[in-house]
């Protein structure tokens, strides 16, 4: 599998709002009429629903051709690359059941099939893109209603494995990062803020994660009741209510403690440039600071999509695919602070 060769396109740091947001993820939900949900099927019928799915996906005619990769049939570590890149989930990572995954050459949108549901249309786009990321989503979703039959109920609308999904089936995720509201110790008020409006914030790979590097998942909770167009046009006034706190707590860190700040930038990035072995967390929180450096303008050497694809190249999938051996732990501590020296020295 070569994908890991490839440039990550929602990486590339242009778009509205880019120093802060990173990317925007819409995913639709959808079962079919005649299986029971992934959490009731037997084996045979996970195998049943993976083969027609990958045959109906398959001969979709679209103008953005797929790339089918049976999961259950791939290696763990070309599976982890596909973790890192966003284009599956951790609950499709780690089934036992067949499954698979079709993704376009650009990688902007991925199906995943047999994962919480039968199918996950998925797009991501740089920065913040919500209606682009929609349009294409919805897009394949309305032509592969065509073709299977949908389990749609016409009062609650798509059913779904998971409540939280029902009805448009519809989850747009904003990944977001925010150093300054976490060095300033505001992140609980901004989660507690985001609660109250029937929001979620989640870790670096979504549901279920951590947050790492200071990346935050922000999504809709819930889509019962709502339409799609209401959804994303509510997600078009509170991100931007984000945006601005972590500007201003940016802002308010260069004004009150410069000197402060720019010594951590500055150590990190000379930390980076000559560690020997960095662990993975390390790396994040470091390249974090660094983020911050080149959007502040303090370090305006390094390009910001190199700094954004350096979180996903440290990790341990992509580490072993790029230097073509599996490795134990300490060996891909060695390895990534190779790799980030060999990229970060080139500037």
């Amino acid at each position: 599998m070569e994908i890991y060769k490839k440039p990550i396109g929602w990486l590339r740091g242009e778009g509205d709002f880019a120093s802060v947001v990173v990317s925007t993820r819409v995913r639709l939900a959808r079962n079919l009429s005649n299986y029971p949900f992934i959490t009731s099927v037997t084996p045979q019928q996970a195998k049943e629903i993976d083969n027609y799915l990958v045959d109906k996906v398959s001969k979709l005619q679209l103008n953005m051709p797929f790339t089918v990769y049976r999961l259950h049939e791939m290696d763990d570590v070309d599976r982890r690359v596909l973790f890192e890149r966003h284009l599956i989930s951790s609950e499709h990572l780690n089934s036992k059941l067949n499954r698979s995954v079709a993704i376009t050459e650009n990688e902007r949108v991925s199906i995943m099939i047999n994962e919480e549901d039968h199918i996950r249309l998925q797009s991501l786009e740089s920065s913040f893109n919500p209606k682009v990321a929609f349009e294409a989503t919805n897009c394949i979703d309305d032509i592969l209603s065509e073709v299977v039959s949908y389990a749609y109920d016409s009062k609650y609308g798509y059913v779904t494995c998971c409540p939280t999904n029902i009805g448009t089936g519809l989850r747009v995720s904003v990944m977001m990062h925010l150093p300054a509201i976490v060095y300033t110790k505001q992140i609980e008020k901004v989660i507690q803020s985001l609660t109250r409006v029937s929001y979620t914030i989640r870790g670096f790979y979504g549901e279920g994660t951590s947050p790492l590097g200071n990346f935050f998942q922000v999504s809709n909770q819930t889509t019962l009741g709502r339409s799609e167009q209401d959804i994303i046009e509510e997600l078009v006034k509170v991100i931007p209510e984000i945006v601005r706190f972590e500007t201003t707590w940016r802002e308010k860190l260069s004004k009150d403690q410069g000197k402060n700040l720019e010594n951590t930038i500055w150590r990190a990035y000379g930390v980076l440039k000559s560690a020997r072995s960095i662990t993975s967390e390390e790396a994040l929180e470091l390249l974090s600071a660094i983020r911050l450096g080149v959007n502040m303008k303090l370090i305006e050497s390094v390009p910001l999509q190199v700094v954004n694809e350096l979180f996903i190249m440290v990790q341990p999938g992509h580490l072993q695919k790029i230097y073509g051996q599996q490795m134990k732990e300490g060996t891909r501590d060695i390895t990534r602070a190779d790799l980030i020296r060999e990229k970060l020295n080139k500037f």
